[in-house]
């Protein structure tokens, strides 16, 4: 695949020739930390699940103008041959530091930082915000859609609706890293060595002159797995009845047999799946699996769950690989301190109207804080690049915004982890390579670190983002200055 190099806003690009202006002329060298962060979950979720890192790292790695890339910068008349010389020999420098792939997040926590110099920190802006917002969104998607199936298999049946052949590729990915078991896209299975799995589409039925005809077929193709699409015609009248006497044909041929299930796709969900396990089961298949699909997502399964419904194996299509309700994660990228010529950081900040868009200076990192006996997260806290904790002494930590929110932390009652991970160290790849059913494993085992009430899909508890006291200081002191220089 070409590098992502032009995959850019123009302005990034405007501004990079400016800046090398204004350093070439001046002689002045700048350097700048950026935070990556998002303001709100998804979809009104408890918390999200970063994802897309992979992808990030693959981009650094191969960010370079080629001749065609300077070409083109050429003929839009816009930049000069000064620039474009810089441009030949350009190659990412920085260090990043990113939560891993699979982490769970929450609004204002910086998920990715660079420390660069300045130009190089403002090229990646918006590659880096594509891949991040896309893939978490879809891992985030993907974790409210397997809670709601309570411990069901999902499948992810997204391919065919995504918007275009990158959305299906890595929206299918990010959809594993949230907690899918498995993807109907086979080439997401062959790149990231992920499960594929599928059945047939009602064409397959209709194009035998019977319907038990086109069973049967199937059956003997494919005996290890054989799950039968039941509502082309008539789910309890013809589909069950048929898939019953093909399963017991199978049965009394002698020959091995696997796994075996029906598909429902239309209709009532939750009583036809009520009636094709009577069936199924007097049948005395009480071991076949009743699996659907039909533009189904977390709140829909949810409520077919209430309503007793006998579905064990969930195919999510549309609204996962779209998370159509909410399409959008809307992940920023801000400057968070400046230094020039080497010089002392000058920590930066963003002010406005909104509280939620005032920004956090300096360089940061997260302390996530957990309850010793449970495990589970009670708060993370944003501190900056120099502070330390751990749990010898009790903690209070308070809401950032509405300061009389407190709570504390007794010695020795709680542990204490930093989240923001190396990426990149000057420039060099320090990560280490993890596997997509690594990154799944990790993301399972993070998503059980919140408590139930974080995790519902309606009117979630909302987990403590605080910061340290030396940050809050730091940047009630620069709002001051600010004000005061007006």
């Amino acid at each position: 695949m070409k590098n992502l190099t032009l995959l850019t806003d123009f302005y990034e690009l405007t501004m990079m020739q400016a800046y090398h202006h204004h350093q070439t002329h001046t002689g002045r060298r700048q350097r700048a930390i950026f935070d990556m962060f998002y303001r709100e979950n998804p979809s009104g979720s408890g918390y999200a699940v970063a994802a897309g890192l992979a992808q990030v790292i693959d981009y650094i790695k191969k960010l370079q103008f080629t001749d065609e890339d300077i070409a083109y910068l050429r003929s839009t008349g816009v930049f000069g041959d000064e620039f474009l010389a810089y441009l030949k020999t350009f190659r990412f420098t920085g260090d990043i530091y990113a939560v891993p792939e699979g982490t769970v997040i929450f609004p204002g926590e910086p998920l990715l930082t660079v420390n660069a110099p300045l130009m190089e920190g403002q090229l990646i802006e918006t590659a880096m915000l594509n891949i991040i917002n896309h893939q978490s969104l879809i891992a985030t998607k993907a974790a409210r859609v397997c809670w709601a199936a309570q411990g069901d298999r999902v499948l992810e049946f997204g391919l065919r609706r995504a918007q275009g052949p990158d959305a299906g590729l890595y929206g299918a990915r990010a959809a594993m890293i949230g907690g899918c078991a498995a993807t109907s896209n086979v080439l997401a299975g062959q790149l990231f060595n992920v499960p594929v799995r599928g059945t047939h589409a009602h064409s397959w039925i209709m194009s035998f002159d019977t319907e038990l005809e086109a069973f049967r077929y199937y059956a003997q193709l494919y005996p290890q797995t054989c799950i039968l699409l039941v509502d082309t015609y008539d789910t309890l009248k013809s589909g069950i009845p048929n898939a019953i006497r093909v399963f017991k044909e199978m049965q009394d041929s002698g020959e091995p047999i696997g796994q075996l299930g029906i598909r429902l796709d239309s209709g009532d969900l939750a009583y036809l799946s009520k009636q094709a396990r009577i069936m199924l089961d007097e049948a005395g298949f009480t071991n076949a699996f009743i699996s659907a699909s039909n533009d189904l997502d977390e709140n829909i399964i949810a409520e077919l769950k209430v309503q007793g419904a006998k579905i064990t194996t969930w195919g999510v299509g549309t609204h996962l690989i779209t998370s159509k309700e909410y399409p959008a994660f809307g992940g920023v990228y801000k400057m968070a301190a400046l230094s020039t010529d080497g010089g002392p950081w000058q920590n930066k900040i963003k002010l406005s109207e909104d509280p939620i868009k005032v920004t956090n200076p300096g360089a940061k990192k997260i302390f996530r804080l957990y309850d010793k006996k449970s495990g589970k997260m009670k708060a993370d806290l944003i501190a900056l690049h120099d502070e330390t904790l751990d749990n010898s002494e009790d903690l209070t930590i308070f809401d950032p915004i509405a300061t009389w929110k407190r709570m504390t932390l007794p010695a020795g009652e709680f542990t204490v982890r930093e989240l923001l991970a190396p990426v990149f160290k000057n420039g060099e790849c320090v990560y280490p390579d993890m596997t997509v059913t690594e990154i799944c494993e990790y993301a399972a085992r993070e998503k059980e670190t919140l408590w139930d009430e974080h995790k519902r899909l309606m009117r979630p508890q909302i987990m403590p983002v605080d910061l340290s006291q030396k940050l809050y200081d730091l940047k009630q002191s620069i709002i001051a200055q600010l004000r005061e220089n007006k």
